[in-house]
């Protein structure tokens, strides 16, 4: 499986950063999944805005490109301004491409942000080859971007 770990400080506090992490905000500091999304639609029961952060929350997603698909997102782990785990999986299935944990650390005026992406390439070993070769080094700019966005979103 492969791993990429970025942190980010921003000039917020936890609770501003936390309210980014709902699934269906994500498009709003992904510029890739801004581009490529077809639809976001939650899957679970979302009658109060507090519910799409809760373990269980779920989104079924399509998006265009980006080698993704239609995939769900499940909130696995949260805690409140504190960390959040989200499974990717390919639909009907029970197999796992992914694995997104954002952690939020207060700091003195502001939150360190950590954003983690584990991900399981296919194709055995020539899949572990192209991650050496290519995809770390592009996930990792991805999530770099995505942090930088981020950042400029919450400290206008």
């Amino acid at each position: 499986m492969g791993r990429v770990e970025k942190s980010i400080e921003i000039k917020a506090p936890p609770e501003k950063v936390w309210e980014m992490l709902a699934l269906d905000r994500h498009r709003e500091w992904d510029e890739q999944m801004q581009k490529s999304l077809k639809s976001l639609e939650y899957t679970s029961e979302v009658h109060t805005p507090a519910d799409k952060y809760k373990v269980g929350a779920t989104a079924h997603v399509n998006i265009e490109g980006m080698g993704m698909g239609e995939v769900d997102f499940e909130i696995t782990e949260s805690l409140e301004n504190e960390k959040m785990t989200i499974h990717v999986k390919k639909p009907g299935t029970n197999q796992t491409a992914g694995v997104m944990t954002f952690t939020l650390e207060p700091l003195e005026k502001e939150t360190k942000f950590t954003c983690i992406f584990d991900y399981q390439m296919p194709w055995g070993i020539f899949g572990k080859f192209l991650d050496t070769l290519f995809a770390r080094r592009m996930e990792g700019k991805h999530i770099e971007d995505c942090l930088a966005k981020l950042k400029s979103i919450l400290e206008k």
